[in-house]
């Protein structure tokens, strides 16, 4: 392996990494936070993915945008569409027992997973990148890197940044992390806790759509496309460590690295690494990386 192959290993590592931080981030906020085991988080993802192949010509037709103005709309409609999921399904979830919250979302799976099928049908489909984004940078004499890669990359360092500083420095950040601590104690002091929740929730799923959309370039749109991120994003919350959004971002780099090292230097058990590096670190730290908060 030359330098240059390295380096853009080190560059799909990394852009690995981040955008399965930005899935996984939205399934930290809604399972470590909210106490729900969400198995439809991968359904959102590809709820994004789908969002980014289908708004495209009707943003195009109605307002003459590009994808900047279809990141948009997804996102808008993934609040929306958020925000009235947790109020009709959730928001009776969260003093369930978890066998109750596997089904109820697991038949979540089933009902997008037919929508999906009924509207837009069982092809394969693409999504072209946009031509701002669409030219590559040389890496050396030969080898080159897509630019809308690092833009990927740069999306997900972006809002990492801002979940951050919304967590640790803002009242709704101290509000959200105090109701996943003590949701009768936040109750009590005049807080509308069933509202912080549906506004956690619509931002849990507006960030795995986003991660949909963003994505859907880089890779094909496809039916059951979220069934495999769901599993990788259980992991990366195990790894950081429950609730924790720092623990999902350094576990998603670390997955990164392992995952796509692994398919270079070892392809026979690359499928296996990833699971490895889980036992051995819940070997070492139980609880994850970091605790939540």
């Amino acid at each position: 392996m030359d330098m240059s192959i390295f380096l853009i290993q080190c560059l799909n590592a990394l852009q690995y990494g981040l955008l399965l931080f930005l899935v996984a981030s939205g399934l930290t906020l809604i399972f470590g936070i909210m106490g729900v085991i969400n198995l439809a988080h991968g359904s959102f993802y590809m709820i994004g993915a789908y969002m980014a192949y289908a708004l495209a010509p009707f943003v195009a037709m109605t307002f003459g945008g590009g994808f900047f103005a279809t990141l948009f709309v997804g996102l808008v409609l993934a609040v929306i569409l958020g925000y009235v999921l947790e109020w009709a399904f959730y928001s009776f979830l969260y003093d369930r027992e978890h066998l109750q919250q596997v089904l109820m979302t697991y038949g979540l799976i089933l009902v997008f997973e037919e929508l999906r099928s009924i509207l837009l049908g069982d092809d394969v489909h693409g999504v072209d990148v946009p031509a701002l984004l669409a030219g590559t940078l040389a890496l050396g004499d030969v080898m080159t890197y897509p630019v809308y890669r690092l833009f990927v990359s740069a999306v997900c360092l972006v809002l990492a940044l801002g979940m951050y500083l919304v967590f640790t420095r803002t009242r709704l950040g101290m509000m959200i992390r105090a109701g996943s601590t003590n949701r009768e104690m936040v109750q009590s002091l005049g807080i509308d806790i069933q509202f912080l929740y549906r506004v956690v929730f619509a931002a849990g799923m507006a960030i795995a759509v986003l991660a949909g959309m963003v994505a859907a370039p880089v890779s094909s749109v496809y039916p059951g496309m979220g069934n495999s991120v769901l599993i990788i994003c259980f992991v990366v919350v195990v790894i950081g460590g429950i609730g924790s959004i720092r623990g999902a971002l350094l576990a998603s780099l670390l997955i990164g690295v392992v995952d796509t090292f692994g398919k270079v230097l070892l392809p026979e058990a690359a499928g296996v690494l990833v699971y490895v590096l889980m036992a051995l670190i819940l070997l070492w730290k139980p609880d994850g990386l970091f605790k939540a908060g």
